[in-house]
């Protein structure tokens, strides 16, 4: 029997802690998705299908537009900090924030909003928290983009701290290797020392100028840095050998190939390797979709400094942004928690948007 049970599904807080206190850590979300399955099954205006441990809900009530309502369902690792406790309307526990709070908004309203004016795409994943091959959305993507690509929009309910934050950032890592000539330490001269040949790389890394770029009114502001650094064999040998790995966060009125043109550029004359590069998304605010969530959300837009699934919805072509009670300061963190009354807004503000 589900703990996901109707009285639960009413009320989004009590939904959060239920949801908080089903372990799933990423790559074991089968009881979390199986309990989904259970609350949603019995609902007759939704169609639901279960990939592995991803979740897909639909109504199919013919309505001219089809959006989106997106979460994962994993968790980082727990950090003694299950079973959550409630205090001073702050629920505290591993989830709470990312993103088991946006999981439980759109949990609620699948259960109680029968016929909202936009057909809905129920939207519950597996393993975003980890290495982008196991993420459940990619996957669907690749196996099933039909149950995707026919919406004309989508929400991704990721910690905001009850803002829209529109498009994300793209992320590029690239290993940059000095080479030089191994040799004795105590006979140094006859080496040439890769480590101290960093030192071109580190210098043009603290010279460099990052980006600003504003889109549709969202302020992206780009950043390139060293974030790991190796090199040497022995504390006797001069390395002839040494790798900086930089990271380049990126705004999204660039594609991949343009970024990592830019690195090439900047790096010009030293080995540059591509490690991973994941694009952006633009902010999307044109869709119909958008502008009537904005309207309900109320406040400005802003942009996304970070990379989130929106990007794989904006590959998909279907425009996105991010919105959800959590904030994304305390994401992975031990004190992870939630304030209840963001909760309570953001179920309103997404129930007034289906309802409009």
């Amino acid at each position: 029997m589900t703990t996901l049970t109707p009285a639960v599904l009413a009320d989004p807080v009590e939904l959060t802690r239920v949801l908080v206190d089903i372990e799933s850590v990423s790559g074991d979300e089968d009881r979390i998705a199986t309990e989904v399955v259970a609350a949603l099954e019995p609902l007759e205006h939704l169609t639901v299908t279960r990939f592995g441990n991803t979740v897909v809900a639909r109504t199919e009530l013919g309505r001219p537009q089809r959006v989106v309502l997106a979460g994962h369902l994993d968790t980082v690792p727990i950090a003694g900090n299950l079973p959550s406790r409630t205090e001073n309307g702050i629920m505290h526990g591993c989830g709470t924030s990312d993103m088991k709070s946006g999981v439980a908004i759109a949990l609620h309203l699948a259960a109680t909003v029968p016929a909202p004016r936009h057909d809905v795409t129920y939207f519950f994943y597996d393993c975003e928290e980890v290495e982008s091959e196991r993420n459940g959305l990619r996957r669907l993507a690749a196996e099933r983009p039909d149950l995707l690509t026919d919406a004309a929009f989508a929400v991704l309910l990721e910690p905001t701290y009850g803002l829209v934050e529109a498009g994300c950032q793209g992320t590029l890592r690239a290993q940059v290797t000095t080479t030089g000539r191994r040799a004795h330490s105590a006979r140094s001269w006859l080496g040439s020392n890769a480590i101290h040949a960093a030192g071109a790389v580190l210098a043009r890394l603290a010279a460099y100028e990052p980006r600003t770029v504003t889109i549709d009114g969202c302020t992206y502001r780009e950043g390139l840095n060293a974030v790991r650094i190796s090199g040497g064999v022995a504390g006797n040998v001069i390395p002839d050998e040494c790798d900086i790995e930089v990271n380049f966060r990126f705004a999204p009125d660039r594609d991949g190939a343009a970024a990592q043109r830019h690195v090439r550029e900047l790096f010009e004359g030293f080995d540059v390797r591509f490690v991973d590069v994941a694009p952006g998304a633009l902010p999307g605010l044109d869709a119909p979709a958008a502008k009537e969530f904005l309207a309900a959300a109320g406040g400005a837009p802003q942009a996304k400094l970070g990379w989130t699934d929106v990007a794989r919805f904006a590959a998909l072509g279907v425009p996105a942004l991010n919105f959800g009670p959590g904030d994304p300061n305390l994401a992975h963190t031990r004190e992870e928690h939630v304030e209840t009354d963001r909760i309570v807004r953001g179920a309103a503000v997404v129930r007034d948007w289906l309802a409009l």
